[in-house]
């Protein structure tokens, strides 16, 4: 007689064994692999105790009914749901789902009822994998084992699923099982009591199961996915979804909203961003005018940059507070996104939302330590950086520039000279002026007058008043008689 003929006489037996149990037990139309609805009586130290409504209490390991933390869902009173896995003439077993040595009659016992029989991957084969199930060895297709599919088909090798038997033939020789199946019932049961239960405004812990470009999914502990669009992943700029978050990485999100699917269902919203605190609330009052602070410039306007001082917290570098050194017209001439700078903050306007930030005041004013540097009457070389019909502008230190008015060229003694030298050429002055309130200062030549046309008189020697003819002849007439 060959092994498959045994086992299943073997089962054959042992069905028929259940089916006087179950006459045992008080004539109830109960079976195995039936799914009945109970009320538990009693928890036990390793087992739950439950009201089948037959006259022995069926009882089921505790094992069985605790979440990922091994906390025990369920207490006297409630109503579950399970599996008739075994009867006895003392004992009624009850489980999630069938497991352990079973022959053919059990076999299709699950098959027709439907019922839920425990499973162990043992490998990735071609179109699939192969299961260990009650001791026999089936066909689990790849679009079987999972909602969706697996880029690495080993993430699945190792582990112990619950399938459903879709395919029994030849005598038991060609099994085929399916997990989707259950997995769908299972979403679709948790997604109608989420749903019947969640409130806008609540905040979930899920797990991020996929990245888009616009955002992510994440699936709720209730088996609810939902989408975080990108520009709720963190109050921080996010440019794309994988600089905030991983596959797998756990996340605590808002509930946004629910509304109808396009193709049934319904979608949700959610924003991880909005569970957490306002950054703007927590981190932003702590800075103030004066402060000077490291920055990250995250995004470029044509009139200025905008730098984070804190996670989720942005503020303006205007193209006017860029440079104390020279005009700037880009933001890109000075700056890049994605560079650290030093910034001093200028002002805080927490109603609005708005801090205005300096790089030229972090960097210091030149013009702070001028007067020292160039009093009037000093002598220094410049460089020309613009000529202008009033005069040239001469750059005497960065930052610093003065004007050297055409009035003074025009007097010069090396006129020609001067004439010939053209924007970047060095050339001697001597400061006349300056303010350092205005940013200005008034230049002159070596050699050359420090007043404007008319006021050369100040420098000319002390004469005499002229007294006229009669006066010079009494002058002389003086002079002779000493």
């Amino acid at each position: 007689m060959s092994d498959e003929i045994k086992n299943a006489e073997a089962g054959e037996d042992s069905f028929a064994a259940m089916m006087q149990a179950m006459d045992e037990a008080g004539g109830e139309t109960l079976r195995v692999g039936d799914l009945v609805r109970g009320k538990v009586i009693s928890v036990g130290e390793s087992a739950v105790y439950v009201d089948t409504g037959t006259k022995i209490d069926a009882v089921v390991d505790k094992a069985e009914l605790v979440d990922d933390k091994d906390e025990l869902t369920v207490k006297e009173g409630d109503e579950v749901q399970l599996y008739v896995v075994e009867m006895s003439g003392s004992q009624i077993r009850l489980s999630r789902a069938l497991a352990g040595v079973g022959g053919l009659a059990v076999l299709q016992e699950a098959f027709e009822g439907k019922v839920p029989v425990e499973g162990r991957v043992i490998e990735a084969c071609k179109g699939g994998y192969r299961v260990e199930l009650l001791h026999r060895k089936v066909f689990c297709p790849a679009s079987q084992i999972d909602l969706r599919y697996a880029e690495d088909p080993t993430v699945h090798v190792g582990q112990t699923y619950q399938f459903l038997i879709i395919k029994l033939e030849e005598g038991g020789k060609n099994v085929v099982v399916s997990r989707r199946e259950l997995l769908g019932r299972e979403q679709k049961e948790s997604s109608e009591a989420f749903l019947a239960n969640a409130k806008p405004g609540e905040i979930f812990e899920g797990v991020v199961v996929r990245l888009a470009p616009f955002g992510c999914f994440v699936r709720l502990d209730s088996g609810v996915e939902g989408m975080v669009h990108v520009s709720e992943m963190s109050w921080s700029r996010v440019d794309k979804p994988e600089d905030a978050v991983k596959i797998g990485e756990r996340v605590q999100v808002k509930l946004l909203s629910m509304t109808p699917g396009d193709k049934g269902g319904v979608r949700v919203s959610l924003s991880m961003k909005q569970a957490q605190v306002d950054p703007w609330l927590s981190a932003a009052p702590q800075f103030k005018p004066g402060d000077k602070v490291e920055a990250k410039i995250v995004r470029l306007a044509p009139f200025g940059a905008f730098a984070e001082i804190a996670p989720g917290v942005e503020g303006l570098i205007h193209l006017s507070e860029m440079s104390f050194l020279k005009r700037i017209n880009k933001p890109e001439e000075v700056v890049s996104a994605g560079q650290m700078v030093t910034v001093a903050v200028k002002d805080v306007d927490l109603e609005h939302k708005r801090i205005s930030l300096s790089l030229r005041e972090a960097e210091g004013d030149p013009w702070a330590e001028a007067p020292a540097k160039f009093a009037p009457g000093t002598a220094i070389e410049g460089t020309i950086e613009k000529k202008e019909k009033f005069g040239w502008f001469i750059n005497l230190a960065p930052g610093i520039t003065g004007l050297l008015p055409k009035s003074r060229l025009s007097r010069a003694e090396n006129v020609k000279e001067l004439d010939n030298k053209k924007p970047g050429d060095t050339v001697g002055v001597i400061v006349e002026e300056i303010d350092p309130a205005a940013r200005k200062m008034t230049l002159g030549l070596p050699g050359g007058t420090a007043r404007e046309d008319g006021e050369w008189k100040s420098f000319a020697p002390k004469t005499e008043k002229p007294m006229g003819l009669l006066g010079e002849k009494l002058k002389a007439a003086l002079n002779s008689k000493k």
